[in-house]
């Protein structure tokens, strides 16, 4: 089928009061621009991001891409354009952040594949529509006519239609659009639009307030996990061992420096942690994370150590680390500090340089007790290099 037509399509998306945020990367520029020369476009598409450089992808998504052209990374701009457009004004619900990456024809010949990528993020679901084209089979200005087609069908689907339905005309016998979409439980759907603070996705039933918030007292192991790893898994039985009570791991889906998760990283990251409890919060610093877990141990590599006495996570400002540093001290139970290799060396965590106060309430494991050889930086990397994404 063709594409929709950008007039009834912005006229569609105006009548169910849908508000969007579109940024293209490396290709499909076009698709906004035939959206955005539509009359009545501006109250519909709120913003338009055309990041071209990696350091502009870089600066938009808080830092280096493991890969620029690939399902990631077009989700994580659709996220980000998602959190943007609910910036605007836009509620949850209407809000659609769209994000198109290609690697397509160029001056000198790619080595790689050429390949299209579209996401869309809804509060519902995640959606990742890939096309990988017949290399050198189409000029550039028909590989761009295409990713232009993707992403205006892939809006479409917002409109009730299946995303697989919605093929495009021109495609090559050996070519597929392959479609990954992840609908949301409601507990993601509470926390993506900030009605939930935390959500248990646990083994047991861990105890919970009759404020609907975790009840004091818990070992609480926060990070990213990703992925999570053997080193973890250490951290959390010899923490275990010194609290003398079950680690909770914590994942927040915010960062203050990252777009929040998307739903396929939710489920990825999530799925780690079957047999063992997991939170799953908005928790994006470590005051919150305080805040939500009161009177609780915590579980800390020194990196993360360190900086919570750091001016530079305070906004610059020595007096907000200062009172943090303070608010910690009170309010923590204690924590538990791991150390780790570093140019083939152990940092012993005993030796950072931080506050008394947090000196006082921490628990530092020596290397005796434990070495992490391992990153979850180098274990992606090596993942990235596998699959060539």
């Amino acid at each position: 089928m063709q594409p929709p037509n950008p007039a009834d399509l912005i006229a569609n998306l105006a009548a169910v009061e849908a508000r969007a945020v579109i940024a293209s990367a490396g290709g499909g520029s076009r698709g906004v621009s035939r959206l955005m020369s539509t009359p009545g476009a501006s109250a519909v598409v709120l913003e338009a991001l055309v990041p071209s450089a990696r350091g502009a992808v870089d600066r938009l998504l808080g830092g280096p891409q493991e890969s620029y052209c690939s399902p990631r990374a077009a989700r994580r701009l659709a996220i980000t354009a998602w959190q943007r457009c609910v910036g605007y004004g836009a509620t949850p619900e209407q809000a659609i952040g769209a994000a198109v990456v290609a690697s397509l024809r160029t001056v000198a010949p790619k080595r790689g594949a050429h390949r299209i990528i579209v996401a869309i993020q809804t509060l519902a679901a995640t959606t990742v529509v890939a096309i990988e084209l017949e290399k050198n089979a189409r000029s550039r200005d028909a590989e761009e006519d295409l990713a232009a087609a993707l992403l205006l069908a892939q809006l479409a689907a917002k409109l009730g239609a299946e995303p697989a339905k919605l093929m495009i005309d021109g495609l090559r016998p050996a070519e597929r659009i392959v479609v990954e979409q992840t609908a949301a439980q409601p507990e993601w759907q509470r926390l993506l639009a900030s009605s939930s603070p935390a959500a248990c996705l646990a083994a047991g039933t861990p105890s919970v307030s009759a404020a609907g918030v975790p009840a004091p007292g818990r070992l609480i192991f926060p990070g990213s996990f990703d992925p999570l790893h053997e080193g973890h898994r250490s951290m959390a039985r010899i923490a275990e061992e010194i609290a003398e009570r079950p680690a909770e791991y914590e994942l927040s889906i915010a960062n203050v420096d990252k777009p929040l998760l998307d739903y396929q990283e939710i489920k990825t990251r999530t799925a780690q942690f079957a047999d063992r409890t997991l939170w799953l919060t908005r928790a994006a610093t470590f005051l919150e994370k305080l805040a939500l877990f009161p009177g609780s141990t915590f579980v800390l590599g020194a990196d993360t150590f360190l900086r919570l006495a750091d001016p530079r996570y305070y906004g610059g400002s020595a007096d907000a680390a200062a009172a943090a540093v303070r608010t910690i001290a009170a309010q923590a139970r204690g924590l538990i500090v791991f150390g780790r290799v570093r140019d083939g060396e152990f940092a012993d965590p005993a030796k950072l340089d931080v506050p008394q106060p947090l000196r006082e309430i921490s628990y530092f494991v020596s290397q005796h007790e434990f070495r992490m050889d391992v990153s979850s930086t180098a274990l992606r990397r090596g993942h990235a290099a596998c699959d060539g994404s």
